[in-house]
């Protein structure tokens, strides 16, 4: 039997065997094409003067003119600032508070303390933000617990949730909160899979623990911490819809109003729907130049590849 036949027999072997996988995906592939890519026929709006009654077809045509309306907008201008201000602070945060911890948590000698570490940070990230967000609120109110401590210790109480000096910090660390304990858990499986024997290696030639954590550990959980930080530039202009809309109020609105909310203003309460398709549209394009330019960024450095 020759080598190509042989190399025939064995291509069609594995599409028997994964078959049972790709009828798996099926599901998967029906609802991300019914929700994320049938969907995007309504961008036509953001080209359009568009009136519900009329339709997509009937509504008229105006170009560009949306685009340069919403540019015209001061509003929108400090959403966007904003949305770079805080959703870069929450990948940073989001990056390294997680691998702080996964690195000193990978110290601990003790399982049963380890795991109870994790499960506590765990339990936030699978908490919705209508839950957290009144947990949040509370916690800083005038009247509240961190108020409390403060008065405690001496020193008089602050409005934090009105103040514009904190209330970013507020939102940004409650995000980095929320999420901490699912990142911590992966970056902590990175870290388990290092060899163990590059350790031992290590250590009888008298390196210590410095050394271990940059010249293996670094570098041996490094295209993991790539990929979570592509994954997180992608989604820089997405600052938190849920969490703002939640936790905001008109006296903080200047400092924590984001692209998000000020679409839901424009399209769900003054009804301007084509205005609002195209400053999501904008926000869509600058998300994908974003991932973009991280993932040619990251493979020309660290020759490191998402697929």
């Amino acid at each position: 039997m020759s080598s190509d036949t042989k190399t025939i027999k064995r291509k069609k072997g594995s599409r028997i065997n994964t078959m049972p996988l790709h009828i798996m995906l099926i599901p998967g592939v029906v609802l991300t094409f019914i929700f994320a890519y049938l969907p995007m026929g309504g961008l036509i709006m953001a080209f359009q003067n568009f009136r519900p009654l009329l339709g997509f077809s009937e509504s008229d045509f105006v170009g560009l003119d949306q685009f340069r309306y919403i540019f015209s907008v001061p509003g929108f201008w400090i959403a966007f600032q904003n949305t770079i201000i805080i959703s870069f602070f929450k990948i940073a945060l989001s990056i390294l508070v997680p691998l702080m911890l996964a690195l000193m948590l990978n110290e601990l000698a003790g399982h049963l303390f380890k795991r109870t570490v994790q499960t506590v940070v765990f339990i936030p990230y699978f908490l919705s933000w209508a839950i957290l967000g009144g947990i949040v609120l509370t916690l800083f109110d005038y009247t509240g617990i961190v108020n409390e401590i403060i008065v405690a210790l001496g020193s008089e109480r602050t409005a934090f949730l009105v103040s514009n000096q904190y209330f970013r910090s507020i939102v940004i660390g409650s995000d980095v909160w929320k999420g901490m304990g699912y990142n911590t858990v992966i970056f902590l499986a990175a870290i388990t899979n290092v060899d163990p024997g590059l350790y031992e290696a290590a250590t009888i030639d008298g390196a210590g623990y410095i050394r271990l954590l940059r010249s293996i550990t670094l570098p041996c959980i490094m295209p993991i911490v790539v990929l979570m930080t592509i994954l997180g530039l992608g989604n820089i202009l997405n600052a938190g819809f849920e969490q703002i809309l939640i936790l905001s109020n008109p006296v903080v609105h200047r400092t924590i109003d984001i692209i998000d909310t000020f679409v839901y203003r424009l399209g769900i309460e003054s009804q301007q729907y084509s205005a609002a398709a195209a400053a999501g549209l904008f926000k869509s394009v600058i998300s994908m130049v974003f991932v973009g330019g991280s993932y040619y960024i990251a493979y020309k450095t660290t020759d490191y590849r998402v697929f």
